[in-house]
């Protein structure tokens, strides 16, 4: 990476004039760096964002004061660092581009240093160690959010050589901040971080934060925001403080206040403070499309959320069984409730899945990543590293573990302990359901946009294709699931399992991000 970026024009030590703000974790990462850069734009900071993946349009990875970069500017610079790396490649090496992700990290320090921007935010790709970001020398904090299982071809099987390859952006003399994690991995941080030199804080609970004052409000849904939140508000902090901000007297820094932890912890305790009103404003305001995203249209109501760990997936369901008891109108007529689903990669499907069963769908819905069967117009969220034929069979084998978990459902061994296994969510079971009372109807389509017209049954006010595709009803499932989706009187669909295709939907359902 250094020598990419040596032949792109700059060295690590330009690096440093970004003063940057560097993120790892394996959930909520992407929400930290979301609340920190509004909360910090909130004090008339000119921030950069880079983060990772897109969801609708490849411009959306690098943002200037909360916005995608422009297409002019993008094009601008992509085409400057491509000539660049051409004209310096070494005839003797094959490989003169870097692959995608280091290339787009690239263009996103050329366009934060161009535009001069006060801060930048970044999101590890992977990891952290080896991570291209991990180029930066001298960032002004590192935040380490919630760690879990994922990418485990990559990081290690276990949460505790996950939190090892994290733990490996910590900088010697630059302060880093962790949420409470499991002992094991929380045990590895602090050896990292100690063998670096590296002061290492534990982020109080945001309740800590209220006390004595009004409650917060986040921009973003979801009881598991709230670890995100306290992160983003100690790295705000920890950079106003780092780079001296002098901050008008309404706002500063946050008043710092008492606090006893119930149990006292080997790590430090990070400062506990009064948010100001920027800090508070900044959370308020917060968007971070496809995360805890709930878009209403008509009858229809849209439940968005990338997650694709078990963990997340966990938070997931909590999120939306809350959404749902929130929503509910009693007498209201008939609703059903749809899971759309695609996982990829190396992660579990039956595990997941086997997490969403609680929410008691009417269909299960699964699909590839893939807006449309045709790939014009959605060059941007197109895999090339996958075929047609790969993504379709692993969709059906999504619909066969979903099949198995029903049957599994159905028929409890009657020898099988009534307690739950060890780990499993009993929090998410609902009691008021025997488990036998309820089967799900399942259905694969080849494209998104096949999947959301058999769902929405042209009810959405906003998505309205061209007349459906011949066939598109020729399953016994579809036929009558159609039926019974026009007489509903409220429909909720739940998207998750994967950021893409909740990228795909959101392509479909808000065509104004594709503009």
């Amino acid at each position: 990476m250094k020598l990419y970026l040596a032949r792109s024009g700059l060295q690590v030590e330009d690096l440093d004039q970004l003063n940057i703000i560097h993120v790892t974790g394996t959930k909520g990462k992407g929400s930290t760096c979301a609340f920190t850069e509004r909360i910090l734009r909130s004090y008339g900071l000119k921030t950069g964002f880079f983060s990772s993946p897109h969801l609708v349009q490849v411009r959306e990875r690098i943002r200037i004061n909360g916005q995608p970069v422009s297409p002019e500017l993008f094009t601008k610079h992509f085409w400057r660092l491509y000539h660049r790396l051409e004209e310096t490649k070494d005839s003797s090496s094959c490989v003169s581009m870097p692959a995608y992700f280091r290339f787009l990290t690239l263009m996103a320090f050329h366009i934060f240093l161009q535009e001069k921007v006060d801060l930048a935010v970044v999101e590890v790709g992977i990891g952290g160690a080896y991570d291209c970001t991990n180029i930066i020398r001298k960032p002004v904090v590192c935040g380490v959010s919630s760690l879990g299982i994922d990418h485990t071809s990559l990081l290690g099987d276990t949460v505790e050589e996950i939190a090892w390859q994290k733990g490996g952006i910590f900088k010697c003399g630059v302060p880093a901040f962790t949420v409470l994690q499991p002992d094991g991995p929380l045990a590895v941080l602090q050896d990292r971080a100690q063998h670096i030199s590296c002061p290492l804080y534990l982020c109080p609970p945001l309740e800590a934060l209220e006390e004595g004052g009004p409650p917060l409000t986040l921009g973003l849904e979801g009881e598991h925001q709230r670890s995100n939140a306290a992160l983003a508000l100690q790295l705000a902090r920890c950079w106003l403080q780092q780079k001296g901000h002098q901050a008008p007297p309404s706002s500063g820094l946050g008043e710092l206040k008492v606090f006893r932890p119930n149990v006292l912890r080997q790590m430090p305790l990070a400062p506990v403070f009064q948010p100001t009103s920027h800090m508070r404003h900044g959370l308020r305001d917060t968007e971070w499309l496809g995360r805890t995203q709930v878009l209403q249209r008509g009858p229809l109501t849209w439940y968005l959320d990338g997650a694709h760990t078990a963990s997340s997936v966990q938070a997931c369901v909590r999120w939306f069984r809350q959404a749902l008891h929130r929503s509910h109108r009693p007498s209201r007529g008939p609703e059903v409730r749809i899971l759309l689903f695609n996982a990829t990669g190396d992660r579990d499907p039956a595990a997941l899945l086997k997490l969403l069963q609680p929410c008691q769908f009417d269909y299960a819905v699964f699909c590839p990543n893939l807006t449309d069967v045709s790939s014009a117009g959605s060059a941007d969220q197109q895999n090339f590293m996958v075929t047609l034929d790969q993504v379709l069979l692993r969709c059906l084998a999504h619909q066969q573990h979903w099949s198995r978990l029903a049957e599994e459902q159905a028929s409890p061994d009657p020898w099988s302990p009534a307690s739950p296994e060890p780990g499993e969510p009993t929090s998410l079971l609902l009691a008021s359901r025997p488990p036998c009372t309820h089967s799900t109807s399942s259905l694969v389509f080849s494209c998104i946009s096949h999947a959301l017209q058999w769902i929405s049954q042209g009810r959405d006010p906003v998505f309205q294709p061209p007349s459906p595709p011949q066939g598109l009803l020729a399953h016994p499932v579809a036929g009558s699931g159609a039926g019974v989706l026009r007489e509903a009187a409220a429909i909720h669909v739940l998207v998750t399992g994967s950021l893409h295709l909740v990228g795909g939907v959101l392509k479909l359902l808000e065509p104004a991000l594709s503009q």
